[in-house]
């Protein structure tokens, strides 16, 4: 199952999730797409937000609006579902309209067969140019023979101390089992987490796996106004 997490408050971009996307809300174009992959249910933190959901034909679940982050967001709705512990969770943000279906139904796949060989979960990188990895916005994966994630950060990694061309940018759309989920929400707060502000630093952190996959894509996530134009833009909505 596909889960999207909308949380209408928005530091950065104020009520971001109900900006306009060729004509319905974001989080609406974003479940959408992910329903050509598969089946989705959306886990939101208002009743208005709960209301345009289902008015779309979306399966809705009102979560506490004091969660920390959109996993324990998903967790919650995971439990309130019923799901069987061993199903598998796509994590897809909602502010992530134009993320190929392709990539995600080949993401599906891939951590399906990852999880069943014992990753604890998993989720995807692309190649980036030295001078975007220089962006401390974006977030930077390193990797070690096995494709599993090392570290990630929005410092520069690795550091090139010899010349470097290779940078992997991370994507934050993940995948875990509906135990491995809960398992991972029980954790305390990690040191790593709360320094980079990077929740998936917790997994790493308690000696767990990430699976990685490699993708080519051209989406663009929407954190920002000066994202949602660039998107205007590249995709002419």
């Amino acid at each position: 199952m596909i889960v999207i997490p909308a949380r209408l408050a928005s530091t950065r971009f104020k009520d971001k999730i109900l900006c306009d996307i060729g004509g319905v809300p974001m989080f609406i174009a974003t479940a959408q797409n992910a329903a050509k992959v598969g089946k989705v249910a959306i886990a939101v933190d208002d009743e208005k937000v709960q209301k345009i959901a289902t008015d779309f034909g979306f399966p809705a679940v009102l979560t506490d609006k004091n969660h920390k982050s959109g996993t324990d967001r998903i967790n919650e709705t995971c439990q309130k579902l019923g799901l069987s512990d061993d199903e598998i969770i796509i994590n897809v943000q909602a502010d992530e309209p134009f993320f190929e279906t392709e990539n995600l139904r080949k993401f599906s796949e891939f951590a399906t067969n990852s999880i069943s060989n014992g990753a604890f979960m998993a989720s995807c990188y692309k190649k980036i140019s030295p001078s975007a990895a220089n962006d401390a916005n974006l977030v930077k994966v390193v990797l070690d023979a096995n494709q599993n994630a090392l570290y990630f950060s929005r410092s520069l990694i690795p550091f090139p101390r010899e010349k470097c061309e290779i940078y992997f940018g991370h994507i934050g759309i993940y995948a875990y089992s509906v135990k491995n989920l809960a398992q991972f929400c029980a954790f305390s707060d990690s040191f790593l987490e709360n320094t980079e502000k990077l929740e998936q630093l917790r997994a790493l952190e308690n000696g767990k796996t990430i699976a990685m996959m490699e993708i080519n894509t051209q989406s663009v996530g929407i954190d920002t106004k000066e994202d949602y134009e660039r998107a205007k833009a590249k995709f002419g909505f």
